[in-house]
């Protein structure tokens, strides 16, 4: 019974480690020239169709896709499909 509680005690620390997540519109490939050239106003044509889902990273690895909306005034996803379960902190 002891070691149930010492191992219950050890995942209820683990489930408040920060954990990384990322939502990811798409990506390019772009020359240093190109870089260089960046500026205001600049756009910068992306792999993904507009209005197309984005990835969902936990700590870098893919864990869903889902579709950009609104919560208040900050963007949010909402998961429409399930790739990974998160990887343990």
């Amino acid at each position: 019974m002891a070691n149930n509680q010492s191992a219950q005690k050890n995942i209820d620390v683990l489930l408040h480690v920060p954990m990384q997540v990322t939502a990811e519109l798409g990506k390019t490939k772009m020359s240093v020239e190109d870089v260089l050239k960046i500026g205001t106003g600049t756009v910068i044509e992306l792999d993904r169709l507009a209005g197309g889902p984005v990835d969902l990273l936990v700590n870098n690895k893919l864990i869903a896709r889902g579709e950009v909306v609104a919560v208040d005034e900050n963007f949010g996803i909402r998961v429409s499909e399930l790739i990974a379960r998160p990887p343990a902190p």
